[in-house]
């Protein structure tokens, strides 16, 4: 076999050349699994805003892996020693974090996959692989677990300051346009270092860190909870929940098969075993949206509506609100739903109700960002900023909103 066909180039919008290590990391990138990954959208339903943002979340995981690339080799040139082993197992674990993740993750996490998150889903897909590749990603696992001694390992891939977070903000601010989230990666993973088996980042490059927070902060309040964003994601989960609720009353619905396993069958963390992942990874956003096509002409009133919503992006009103909504108005709107729209009390719920939204840049209670001072001590980000923002990113924002049919106050 040629091994050097392996170490192939991918050509990134974001960084120019993205290299493939080695000839491993090839066979894991060209693995069905990680190839799924091509049919999932980054950011959801974001496209309904900003129409560019159609990146899936193979480009992310390969832009990830890119930026540990260059996490490593700045901390070698710096004395830290990883193993080659090591390095191989950062890149896997890295490259594998988001594997787990289904079409429009957070939708299917409140509908049809039940109180089971992405990130145990990724285990799962990395304990699968590792059987498959007799027991290669068995220290990856380790890491991505936080089971393995060396600390900062973890922190590269999970942390406040992490590699997939440098990647998802620039990425995303590239392709949805929003200037704001733009980081300087190059910046921040050079200035990296490691004392006391923790991660740490150079006192000169604390406005960079600052400057992290505050497009973190942006990116969250003009993108991931935009209020489009909020109320096509909430239309999409409740469309899953009809779609569900309908099948296992006994109403066919036009879909495709792995689709269908997961509308007929309760899916938990404790059920989700091996042949419920091989079911999992048949399912991308194409299942999901040709079955939204297909579902906008169902018999099912609710069901049809939503559908619609989605398709012609003709969505509900949201109003976001700094106070919780008041509950008469509620109540007024749920009642002019039943006398405008074929419904049921117990199906005012699809089309009139509220939420939260929360935005916390910097979470102090999570392990803090810990600043590298030219005396060598230690100290985290919050005690010696003098940007009283990042005292301010630290507290979480919270705002109410209430969705509703424009017909209702029209």
């Amino acid at each position: 076999m040629n091994l050097t066909n392996k170490l192939k180039l991918f050509n990134d919008p974001i960084y120019g050349f993205i290299s493939i290590p080695n000839t491993l990391i090839f066979d894991l990138i060209q693995h069905p699994y990680f190839q799924r990954l091509r049919r999932i959208s980054q950011m959801g339903l974001s496209y309904l805003v900003y129409p560019g943002a159609h990146h899936t979340r193979f480009h992310h995981a390969l832009g990830c892996m890119h930026l540990m690339q260059k996490a490593v080799e700045t901390l070698k040139f710096k004395g830290v020693t990883i193993s080659d082993d090591e390095e191989t197992a950062l890149y896997i674990a890295i490259l594998l974090h988001d594997i787990g993740h289904g079409p429009f993750s957070h939708a299917m996490e409140h509908s049809i996959v039940e109180n089971i998150h992405h990130e145990a889903i990724s285990l799962r897909f990395m304990n699968a692989l590792n059987t498959q590749f007799e027991g290669k990603l068995s220290l990856a696992i380790k890491i991505f677990k936080g089971e393995y001694h060396r600390k900062f390992m973890l922190e590269l891939i999970s942390s406040q300051l992490d590699m997939d977070r440098m990647d998802y903000l620039k990425r995303d601010s590239f392709y949805s346009g929003v200037a704001e989230g733009n980081i300087n990666s190059d910046r921040l993973i050079q200035m990296l270092h490691v004392v006391d088996d923790t991660l740490a980042i150079e006192d000169k490059a604390i406005y960079s860190v600052e400057k992290f927070l505050m497009a973190r902060r942006l990116m969250y309040w003009q993108a991931y909870l935009h209020k489009t964003s909020v109320v096509a994601e909430i239309i999409l989960t409740k469309i899953l929940k009809r779609a569900k609720a309908l099948t296992q009353s006994g109403i066919f619905l036009e879909c495709s098969a792995p689709l269908r396993y997961f509308l007929n069958h309760r899916i938990s963390d404790d059920s989700f075993d091996l042949t419920i992942l091989e079911q999992f990874a048949l399912l991308d956003d194409y299942d999901i949206m040709g079955a939204i096509k297909a579902w906008q002409f169902a018999d099912d009133f609710v069901l049809s509506r939503l559908c619609n919503m989605i398709i012609n992006r003709d969505l509900l009103k949201i109003e976001i609100t700094e106070g919780k909504p008041d509950k008469a108005q509620l109540k007024q709107l749920k009642s002019r739903l039943r006398e405008t729209f074929p419904v049921n009390e117990n199906e005012t719920d699809y089309f009139v109700f509220k939420g939260k939204l929360i935005n916390i840049a910097y979470n102090k209670e999570s392990v803090p960002i810990r600043i590298l001072k030219k005396d060598r001590s230690v100290e985290v980000l919050e005690e010696i900023s003098e940007q009283s923002h990042v005292k301010a990113m630290s507290k979480a924002v919270t705002k109410y909103f209430m969705c509703y049919p424009k017909v209702l106050i029209g």
